[in-house]
């Protein structure tokens, strides 16, 4: 398995581990009759996003946050291996996305504002890295 593959398996993981996590502290707070229900707005009185407190929304919005990045990181990793233009340049790149990615969610948990950004700009870069290496 290359570098890049391993790398997308394992925020493959964090993304579970970070679904755990919200479902887990959303449970807690909300009760399972909310959290297993059809979740209509009407009926729960908003989204249940708004019902959450500070920290656990926060979570939430990390979790949704990787599920998006990690779409244009999966199409590098497949541009990358399909390719076959993996490099120490594209695993070091898969690397850091994995890296920062997992620094977001404590970041982003506890407010650090702007090391919560430049966290997330640092994964975005790496992933626009692997690609244009690839291109190159």
């Amino acid at each position: 398995m290359t570098p890049e593959l391993t790398a997308l398996a394992l925020a493959a993981l964090l993304q579970a581990v970070q679904f755990a996590l919200v479902s887990v502290t959303a449970n807690l707070q909300l009760g399972v009759a909310k959290t297993a229900s059809p979740r209509d707005r009407d009926r729960l009185g908003g989204p249940l996003e708004a019902q959450l407190n500070t920290r656990n929304a926060r979570l939430f919005r990390a979790m949704n946050n990787h599920f998006e990045a990690l779409t244009l990181f999966t199409i590098a990793v497949v541009v990358v291996t399909l390719s076959g233009q993996s490099s120490p340049v594209t695993a070091a790149a898969g690397y850091t996305y994995l890296a920062a990615r997992v620094a977001y969610v404590p970041a982003y948990y506890f407010g650090l504002s702007p090391w919560r950004s430049l966290i997330y700009f640092v994964g975005f870069a790496a992933t626009f890295v692997m690609i244009v290496s690839a291109l190159i």
